[in-house]
């Protein structure tokens, strides 16, 4: 079948498009960089025509959150609208675990507003959403740095590699339509100041991680577990101690 990944170049596009092209599908990468621009449109009928299944693993570029809720907004405004006119029969996007927990944050409320979109557009749907990716670790300690010092919220974290994570969308991307979640994450659960450790040591980076009693998650403050996947949740292969050592 013919699959165009919306943000195929990227680092879970491209390794969708690599799995599904491995598999014998028409994978088209679709993203400014192939004539495709999600914000005004322009591409993505000649990108759609003749697919079966759009998946969306795209990823704003601010996540101010004024910036990112309109990002996501007009972008899956904009591929519903292609879809519905080109017929595509299933709608794939990539979202995050707990999103509907941490509406605290603009960037979860903006990808809320997407699933909700999704829901009420009328194509057939499936939303994968993933734990944290491993190669994110130094993002997630440049954003809770302080004065030097890395000071972690007191929660846990189920962090993934993102090629599990392209696996998951490719195998959803080729099955039928859930209309509704589909999670994912890794195999093990770390307190997030020992998943930051790990993930900076990798890097060379030898910023001291901490936990603060009071730390806040991307500004808020969360439960333990709002970061965890649900019981029904498909686990990765890749454990992070796999990961680190591959990128010795």
């Amino acid at each position: 079948m013919k699959v165009v990944v919306i943000g195929g170049t990227g680092l879970i596009g491209s390794k969708v498009v690599a799995a599904l092209t491995e598999h014998g599908h028409e994978a088209v990468a679709a993203s400014p960089s192939t004539g495709v621009d999600t914000l005004t449109g322009e591409g993505l009928a000649e990108a759609l025509a003749g697919a079966s299944v759009v998946v969306d693993v795209t990823n704003s570029p601010s996540f101010a959150d004024d910036a990112v809720l309109d990002f996501f907004r007009r972008s899956t405004e904009q591929q519903l609208k292609a879809e519905n006119e080109a017929g595509v029969a299933h709608h794939v996007a990539l979202s995050v675990v707990g999103t509907d927990r941490l509406q605290a944050i603009g960037y979860f409320r903006a990808k809320q507003t997407q699933e909700d979109m999704i829901r009420e557009s009328g194509v057939p749907f499936s939303i994968v959403r993933a734990t944290q990716f491993f190669e994110f670790a130094q993002g997630l300690a440049d954003s809770a740095t302080q004065d030097g010092t890395v000071v972690a919220a007191p929660i846990k974290i189920q962090p993934i590699f993102s090629g599990d994570v392209a696996a998951a969308v490719a195998r959803t991307a080729v099955g039928a339509p859930v209309n509704g979640i589909v999670e994912v994450a890794g195999p093990d659960t770390f307190a997030f100041e020992d998943f930051l450790r790990k993930g900076l040591a990798v890097q060379g980076d030898p910023r001291p991680v901490v936990t603060e009693p009071q730390g806040l998650y991307w500004g808020a403050a969360l439960q333990e577990s709002d970061l965890l996947a649900g019981p029904d949740a498909s686990i990765g292969a890749t454990s992070l101690a796999e990961w680190s050592a591959r990128q010795a």
